[in-house]
């Protein structure tokens, strides 16, 4: 073998060493690469307890519990399921009743989500394409919402 040819070697065998691991790390992240996951999405994966993951969705109208020493207990819709979460701490100014949140934490044994982050929708008339995306996919969305939202929907669409 030349040097010509042992160098070519070298560097096919470096660049097919780069693809795998490239390969790897991807399909390692395909599940962790959404921003938040919706109830639906959770159940139809089968999430299993103690996976670190992000849930997404509104509020559910009626379901926010205050407990003792900051503990408090809401439910989290896209409209067809719903997960119950658990959270201890200050709950951002923003957070209410019918209004977009996302969570991060795992699931526990039972089903309960629980949440170590919360982060609520930062103003009235913004709403991450994803929301909806998915509110529209779900039926639940309402012309009013393109109405609040104009400019800012009609400039992510562009």
């Amino acid at each position: 073998m030349t040097r010509k040819q042992r160098r070519l070697a070298l560097i096919g065998s470096g660049l097919a060493v780069l693809a795998v691991a490239a390969g790897l790390v991807l399909s390692a992240l395909r599940d962790s690469i959404v921003f938040f996951n919706s109830p639906t999405d959770i159940v139809e994966k089968k999430v299993k307890p103690g996976d670190r993951i992000r849930l997404g969705g509104l509020v559910k109208p009626g379901s926010l519990a205050r407990g003792d020493n900051l503990n408090v207990r809401f439910d989290v819709t896209d409209g067809n399921r719903e997960i119950a979460v658990a959270f201890t701490g200050i709950l951002p100014d923003l957070f209410r009743e019918g209004q977009g949140v996302v969570t991060e934490g795992a699931l526990d044994g039972t089903g309960l989500f629980k949440a170590d982050t919360v982060l609520a929708k930062h103003d009235e008339t913004y709403m991450p394409k994803e929301v909806a995306d998915a509110l529209k996919k779900q039926g639940h969305w309402k012309e009013d919402y393109e109405k609040k939202t104009g400019a800012a929907a009609q400039g992510r669409t562009q």
